[in-house]
């Protein structure tokens, strides 16, 4: 296998799935550098997130975890409230919109930092990813990432290209007593999906003038009415928006995207020592289930993806006890995504997700099929990482300062 053929093998939920798994082996014969595992620990995690999925979901009717679910405000969806359906000319045009929307809002959601905050006219002061999600809807609603004054609800090549850290600074309300982390990356990252979209009209442009919608005629193309397996939408994303992340690792010409090394997963092709996440793309991916599925595309397989490594999920292994830094002193001092701390911390993060699903759903009588993981986590193991966080600090932050750039988590 050639390096670029091994490399287009990280670009899978497969591959983080599997690479996680090693990870946690390694905790389990206690040869990681910077974490021990503490498996006792992790019935009182699954205690935890079952408690917290019952109470926000007493049916158990739990929906995906999706970037739609930040547009809820206090019981309103201020995206789909109203008539706003009535609005599209049909089905696919909504989808369309959805996407654009979905992906704008998903690459700035990235970490907002501890003092940022969102207060909108039409309701409370938001913080962190929901505050990061309503300013990106109130943004798109105005218009911000179009060129079109006649259809301002899109984010075309043109609008995306061009928009600077500034109209985003203005967008987010940005101020020296507001600040908001990682804003020129996250500039940098919409300008680059502009010139990609813009770049490939054959996926982005079949129907239209070149926009992320785009990818909803591509996926009818591709399907020609038959079911769509999330990876593959999985693996679309990480193939077409992959050139739009900063320059991190390369094998054999192919940007790897969200991958870092640990000299601890050795393999006997060229991928050793790479370990893969991909976690905004597939938090993206999760995003578009839905848009796609109103479109009338059937979508399938959702459990093939992997948990989210973020801080949330992370936190929650952290802060009940699971994981443990072999040197404390080390929450106290700031991580670069690629140190192999926090890339350790990550990979079991994905690891545990996977066995807290299977705990979870044997405790509630489910199967793989009526709890898939997109549900634990919103049921879930996000929510119960935010409040057992809001329990140990003061600020609700994690427990471990990463140095982002706006483009990770």
């Amino acid at each position: 296998m050639d390096a670029a053929d091994a490399a287009r093998r990280l670009l899978s939920a497969r591959a983080v799935r599997e690479r996680a798994h090693r990870m946690l082996a390694l905790a389990r014969e206690e040869k990681l550098t910077h974490w021990r595992l503490d498996e006792a620990a992790l019935p009182g995690i699954v205690d935890r997130v079952v408690a917290t999925t019952r109470a926000a979901y007493p049916d158990l009717d739990i929906p995906f975890h999706a970037r739609w679910r930040h547009f809820v405000v206090e019981g309103e969806d201020w995206w789909d409230e109203g008539e706003r359906h009535t609005l599209f000319a049909d089905a696919a045009e909504r989808a369309r919109c959805e996407i654009d929307l979905a992906v704008v809002s998903v690459l700035l959601d990235a970490g907002a930092g501890p003092d940022w905050r969102y207060e909108s006219a039409r309701g409370p002061v938001l913080r962190r990813s929901e505050g990061l999600a309503i300013a990106s809807l109130e943004m798109f609603e105005d218009g911000v990432f179009s060129t079109s004054a006649k259809d301002e609800w899109r984010a075309d090549a043109a609008g995306l290209t061009a928009i600077d850290a500034a109209q985003l600074s203005d967008g987010f309300k940005v101020s020296p007593t507001n600040p908001l982390i990682g804003l020129e990356g996250r500039a940098a990252l919409l300008n680059a999906l502009g010139r990609v979209v813009a770049a490939r009209p054959s996926v982005f442009a079949r129907h239209d003038v070149p926009r992320p919608g785009g990818l909803y005629d591509h996926f009818r193309r591709l399907t020609r009415g038959a079911p769509l397996p999330a990876e593959t939408i999985l693996e679309t994303v990480l193939a077409h928006f992959g050139p739009i992340w900063p320059s991190r690792l390369e094998l054999g010409g192919v940007a790897l995207g969200d991958c870092w090394r640990h000299p601890a997963i050795v393999t006997d092709d060229p991928t050793s020592g790479l370990v893969p996440f991909h976690k905004l793309s597939q938090w993206l991916t999760y995003s578009l289930i839905e848009p796609l599925r109103r479109g009338g595309i059937e979508v399938v397989d959702i459990d093939a993806l992997t948990g989210l490594p973020e801080y949330r999920n992370g936190g929650l292994l952290m802060d009940g006890g699971a994981l443990i830094l072999r040197d404390p002193d080390a929450a106290t001092r700031p991580h670069a995504p690629g140190d192999e701390l926090i890339v350790e911390w990550r990979a079991l993060t994905v690891a545990l997700l996977d066995e807290i699903a299977v705990a979870m759903r044997a405790r509630l009588g489910m199967d793989a099929t009526t709890l898939p993981l997109a549900k634990v986590l919103q049921g879930g193991t996000w929510t119960a990482g935010r409040e057992i966080a809001r329990e140990k600090r003061a600020d609700g932050g994690p427990p471990l300062v990463i140095a982002s750039d706006g483009t990770v988590f």
